[in-house]
C-alpha cells in the first residue's frame, strides 16, 4: 500500500489533517460528474423553464460555485483553497431522463482539489432536487464521481470508460392485458386514487383518448381529462390525446404546475 494511501491518519490511527507546507505549489485541476434522474413530466417542465421556484439551472450552478468555495467546512479534513475557478454545465437528457451535472475546479496550490468539485456536482443537485420536490419528489441523485484529476505528486489520472457486459437474457414476462394509470399531485388528490388498471376491452379505442372515455364511463369525474391543461405521458413519454396504446402501457396524467 502507498506511504500517502491513509494519508489522514496517524500512526496510531487517529484522523489529522495532512500537513501540506512542504509541497510545491502546481496548477491543480479536478472534473467530477452526476446526474439527477426524474420523471419525463418533470424533465419538460424543467425545459420550459415552468418551475414554480424560478431559474432551476442558474440556482443549482450558484449552488454548486459557492459549494465548492467552502468545501473546507464540509469535509472536516479538507484544507481551505483559494480557487481560481469553478464551472458547472448541466445537460437536459431525455433518455435518462434527467439532468446529468459536470463541475470543474482549478487551483494554484499545495493539494488537490477533487473534494470541490465533488462538492460542487453533490450541492447542484441537491439544489436541483430542492427546486423541483413540487412536482416530483420521486427524483433520485446518482452516479457522483471524480472524471480526471491533473497536477500534484500523484500526476494525472483519468477514469476509465466503463465496460458494459453483456447481460444474461431476460426471463418472458407475461404480458399485461391492461393499462396501467397513475395519476400525479393534485389530480391524484382530486380523484382520491393515485393508480388504476384498466382492462384492454375496455377501451373505446386503443387510443389515449379511448382510454380516458373508458376512464370517465367508470367515475364521470375523470372528465377533467380532457381539459387542455392535463398533460399526459405514455411509457414515461410525453403524448398527445391520439397517441396509440398496447397492452401492458403505463399512461400518466398531471396537471401542469401553478407555484407553490
Amino acid at each position: 500500500m502507498p506511504d500517502e494511501a491513509l494519508s489522514h491518519l496517524d500512526e496510531r490511527g487517529h484522523a489529522h489533517m495532512v500537513d501540506v507546507g512542504d509541497k510545491i505549489v502546481t496548477q491543480r485541476t479536478a472534473e467530477a460528474s452526476g446526474h439527477v434522474r426524474m420523471a419525463p413530466h418533470t424533465l419538460a417542465l424543467l425545459a420550459d423553464d415552468a418551475m414554480p421556484k424560478g431559474d432551476v439551472l442558474a440556482t443549482a450552478r450558484i449552488a454548486g460555485i459557492q459549494a465548492a468555495k467552502r468545501t473546507s467546512e464540509l469535509i472536516p479534513l479538507c484544507h481551505l483553497l483559494a480557487l481560481s475557478s469553478v464551472k458547472l454545465d448541466f445537460a437536459l437528457d431525455t433518455e435518462l431522463p434527467g439532468v446529468r451535472i459536470r463541475a470543474r475546479c482549478r487551483v494554484a496550490g499545495r493539494t488537490g482539489v477533487e473534494m470541490e468539485a465533488l462538492t460542487a456536482v453533490s450541492v447542484a443537485a441537491l439544489t436541483l432536487y430542492d427546486m423541483c420536490k413540487a412536482v416530483d419528489k420521486g427524483m433520485v441523485i446518482g452516479a457522483v464521481q471524480l472524471e480526471h484529476k491533473e497536477g500534484g505528486k500523484s500526476g494525472d489520472w483519468h477514469r476509465e470508460p466503463a465496460t458494459l457486459e453483456a447481460e444474461p437474457p431476460a426471463a418472458p414476462v407475461a404480458q399485461r392485458d391492461s393499462i396501467k394509470v397513475l395519476l400525479f399531485a393534485a389530480l391524484r388528490e382530486t380523484l382520491d386514487t393515485e393508480s388504476i388498471e384498466v382492462p384492454f376491452t375496455e377501451l373505446a379505442s386503443a387510443t389515449l383518448s379511448g382510454l380516458k372515455e373508458a376512464l370517465i364511463a367508470r367515475d364521470a369525474r375523470f372528465a377533467l381529462l380532457h381539459e387542455q391543461q392535463v398533460l399526459s405521458a405514455v411509457n414515461q413519454r410525453m403524448c398527445k390525446s391520439d397517441a396509440p396504446l398496447s397492452p401492458g402501457d403505463e399512461v400518466g396524467f398531471f396537471p401542469p404546475v401553478m407555484g407553490g
